[in-house]
This record gives structure tokens, sequence and C-alpha cells, in this order.
């Protein structure tokens, strides 16, 4: 389902729109109610751009904040600009590819897929601790008698990932949920990249939970995780000795992005060059530093290209995931 809502007083052929208000009451649409786009320019009043929130936000201040962002847009680029907002990122995908969104925030799957698809250009990721990429770990416990190929001391591998993982076959892992690019996605793709076959997973519904069950014993006999999940403060407290015990296997680069700012790839190149260069001059203003925030949880983006995220891509691939059907899950 799509919310959508209306900056004005326009009556726009593409959905059913609710008068904008303080605390606007969205109307609900389903995905056969959402037409295709009319024909049309786009940017106009009769075939207006579409800046979608994130799924399933309700509240009234996320949404007037985005509100706030899309009639800046207009001032500042002279195309009408309304809101959205997606029941989920398969939502969001579906509406990127009917036309009916065009300025998104995606986590990494929902930009994966709507990469693969050609729905988007990337133009902007999301800055969390100075990076805009973050890697992946494979884990296993000592006591299993897997050999670590990763030099703590240095930071770096010691060998070729297909070598690493050879040991894990016919081995059973341990992941964390169908849905994590670290705890799952990429491990996956990386697996059959190595041609390594396994035993039938376990997922235990999060990465400390990943580290934990390693450490325990009995559940699994390697796992994967974000880097590193085994630092998090209430494992440590609880097992002061889990480095020991728990060793890293093999990691990624920084690959999976948290978040990026993308753009559809109906729009017009030209199109696309004037609302990137509009927001950074948005989020120059106090009013619209504080919009983003809001509407997006975001405090810092920096400008990137689909290329800064080749392996990334290379890897969710390999992974031969339906990510449709797991994201429409969440």
């Amino acid at each position: 389902m799509i919310v959508v809502f209306a900056l004005g007083n326009c009556n726009m052929p593409r959905v059913t729109l609710t008068q904008a208000a303080d605390t606007p009451v969205p109307s609900i649409l389903t995905a056969e109610e959402t037409p295709l786009p009319p024909a049309g320019e786009l940017g106009l009043a009769e075939n207006p751009l579409i800046l979608a929130l994130p799924p399933s936000a309700d509240s009234s201040e996320q949404i007037n904040a985005a509100r706030a962002i899309a009639a800046q847009f207009t001032e500042r680029t002279g195309y009408v600009v309304l809101v959205i907002v997606p029941d989920s990122y398969a939502a969001l995908v579906d509406a990127l590819e009917k036309g009916n969104a065009h300025i998104v925030l995606l986590d990494p799957l929902s930009y994966a897929l709507a990469y693969q698809k050609d729905l988007v250009r990337a133009q902007y990721a999301v800055v969390n601790g100075e990076r805009i990429k973050y890697g992946a770990q494979f884990l296993a416990p000592r006591k299993g008698g897997f050999e670590s190929y990763f030099d703590a001391e240095s930071g770096v591998n010691t060998a070729d990932v297909s070598v690493a993982l050879a040991q894990f076959s016919g081995k059973k892992p341990c992941w964390s949920g169908q849905t994590s690019p670290s705890g799952y996605v990429i491990p996956i793709g990386l697996l059959n990249q190595a041609q390594v076959q396994t035993r039938p997973a376990a997922f235990v519904g999060g990465q400390t939970t990943v580290v934990r069950s390693l450490y325990v014993g009995g559940i699994c006999d390697f796992g994967a995780t974000y880097i590193d999940a085994r630092k998090f403060p209430s494992l440590e407290d609880e097992m002061p000795d889990l480095v020991e015990q728990v060793l890293v296997i093999w990691r990624t680069p920084e690959v999976i992005p948290y978040e990026v700012l993308a753009f559809s790839t109906n729009m017009p190149q030209p199109m696309r060059s004037l609302f990137f260069d509009s927001i950074p001059a948005i989020r120059q203003t106090d009013a619209g530093n504080e919009a983003f925030k809001t509407a997006y949880d975001i405090e810092e983006i920096q400008a990137v290209n689909d290329g800064d995220f080749n392996e990334f891509h290379k890897w969710v691939r390999e992974s031969r995931l339906d990510l449709f059907s797991l994201l429409g899950e969440r």
C-alpha cells in the first residue's frame, strides 16, 4: 500500500490525494488502485515527481518534514513534488517500477533490487560514523578447529576468500535473519562464489545471537555478522573471553551501504542533476537540514554513484536470493 500527501489543492490523476494539513489524514491505496503514471511531462502538475518517505512512516512530524522538503524542491527547481509513504520496501520498489516514486531513500536490499531492475541511480549515501559502507565477517568457535585467515593485528585477510571458506563445506551456518545484508545475503553470495555447499542453516534472529550461539556451541558450526558484532557491550560483559573463543575467519571489505538516496531512472539526466544540486542547498539552511533529520534521520550524506557499490551488487547477485520476496516479508 502507498499513502500519498498533496502539497496543494491540485487534483492529480496519478492517485487519489489527500488535502495537505498540519496533521494529514492519508488515503490508503492498494497497488491495484494506483494507476500507471499519466502521459505528460514529468514534474508538471498532471505528472508530478514523487518523494518517498521511509516505509510505514506514521508520525505527523516526519510527514510534515517531507512536505517541507518537497516544497523546497518545487521552489528551487520549478517542478511539482508530492510525498508518499510506502507500506514496505517491496511496495516502494514496486512504486519505482510503476513510475509512482522518483526520489527515494533505500536500505541496502531495496537499493540492490531497484538497481538490478535499472530503476534508480545512486546520488548520495548516508554517512554513519564517517563511513558510507560497512563490512561482514565470518566467525567460528575456536573449539571447532577452524583456521582463521584474518590477522587481527594488521586487520587484513591472509588468504583468498575461496581458501578461507572451503573449510565450511558440509558445515551448518547460523544466520541472523533473511533480510540481513551482513548476516545472510552477502555471506551467502560469497559462499556461492566460492562454490561451498553447506548444511541447512539456523536462522537465530539477530547478529548478537549468532555470536552467542557460536560461543555456547551445539547450534551451528559457523556464522556471519557485521564487523565486529563480538564487541557488542552486553556480549563482552556476559562473556569476557568471547573474542578469544569466537574467531574471525575472514572479513569482507566495507561494501554494504547504510542507506542510499537515489533518483528514478525515469528522471532525465538534466533533471537528476538539478535535484542533486538542490539537496545540499536545502540542507545548508537550518530548516532544510532539520527537515532531512526529521523525515529521514539523516545527519550527513556523501555524493556517490552506483560504481561505488560494485562489489556489493556483485555479491548480492551471487546470493541468488529473491530480493522482492525477502523485502515483502518485512
